[in-house]
C-alpha cells in the first residue's frame, strides 16, 4: 500500500502513515478528525510540530538541562511501559480452557431477563382512563401515543424498545415485568405521571451457550493469566532489585 507524502517541511517528510499514527492515538478525540476535514487538521497539526521541532533545534533547546531530564524521565516511562506490553504480548487462549472456564462458572453465563414494552404518559389518572377506554373501543395503542402522550416516545407510537430490570423507575418496572405479551396495564402512578404499558416482547433470563459466551470468556481467562503474571513479574523484580523506603 502507497505511503504517500502529503508535505515537506525543512526537506522532513510528513506521510500518509504519519498521519494514521497520530489518529489512532488520539482515543476518545479522534471522531472529531474523521472525514476529509478532520484529516487535513491532523496533516496541519504534523506541520505545526515539524516547524516546532526545527525551530527548537536551530535554538539548541534540545541540549537544555530540563529537557533532557524530562527526556531521560520520559524513555524510562515508556521503556517501563513497553516492557509491560512485550510480557503480556504472547498470552493465549486455548479452547481447552476455554470449555473448563465455560464448565466451573456457567452460572455467570447468563443473558438477564428484558422486555420490549411503549407506553403513553399522561398528567392524571382521569387522563390515562379514557385514553385506556378508547384504546379498550379500539383506537390502537400506537396511534392512542401520537394523540395523547407527553413522551418524547410518542413520535414511534411510545416504543420504548427493549430495557431490562434497574433501567426504569421502580414502579413501572413493577408493573411492566409481572405483565403478560399483548397485555395493556392499568394505570401505573410514577414521578412522571401516569402511564398506560404495552408488552410487546418479553425475554427470560437464559444460560448463554459456549459459543454465545466464549468472547467475554477468553477476555476474562487472558486479564486472569495477566494478573498472574504480572505479579509473579513484581515478585521476581522485587527479589532481584531490592527496595528501601526512605519515606
Amino acid at each position: 500500500m502507497e505511503n504517500k507524502v502529503l508535505a515537506k517541511v525543512n526537506d522532513r517528510e510528513i506521510k500518509q502513515s504519519d498521519v494514521e499514527f497520530l489518529y489512532s492515538n488520539l482515543g476518545p478525540n479522534a471522531a472529531q478528525y474523521k472525514g476529509e476535514e478532520g484529516y487535513k487538521q491532523l496533516v496541519e497539526q504534523l506541520i505545526l510540530e515539524e516547524m516546532l521541532y526545527s525551530d527548537a533545534k536551530e535554538n539548541k533547546l534540545d541540549e537544555d538541562k530540563e529537557y533532557l531530564a524530562g527526556l531521560e524521565q520520559l524513555k524510562k516511562s515508556l521503556l517501563a511501559q513497553y516492557s509491560v506490553s512485550k510480557l503480556m504480548s504472547n498470552i493465549d487462549v486455548s479452547e481447552n480452557e476455554i470449555e473448563e472456564y465455560y464448565s466451573s462458572n456457567k452460572n455467570i453465563f447468563k443473558s438477564a431477563e428484558n422486555v420490549t414494552a411503549s407506553h403513553i404518559l399522561v398528567e392524571t389518572s382521569e387522563k390515562a382512563e379514557e385514553v385506556l377506554k378508547e384504546i379498550n373501543e379500539g383506537l390502537d395503542f400506537a396511534e392512542a401515543a401520537q394523540k395523547y402522550s407527553s413522551c418524547p416516545s410518542k413520535n414511534s407510537g411510545g416504543n420504548l424498545g427493549q430495557f431490562g430490570r434497574g433501567q426504569m423507575v421502580v414502579e413501572f418496572e413493577d408493573a411492566v415485568f409481572s405483565m403478560k405479551i399483548g397485555e395493556i396495564s392499568s394505570p401505573v402512578k410514577t414521578q412522571f405521571g401516569y402511564h398506560l404499558i404495552q408488552l410487546n416482547a418479553k425475554n427470560e433470563s437464559k444460560e448463554l451457550s459456549l459459543e454465545e459466551a466464549k468472547e467475554d470468556i477468553i477476555n476474562r481467562v487472558r486479564y486472569e493469566k495477566q494478573n498472574k503474571i504480572y505479579s509473579e513479574k513484581q515478585n521476581q523484580l522485587r527479589e532481584k532489585y531490592p527496595v528501601e523506603y526512605k519515606y
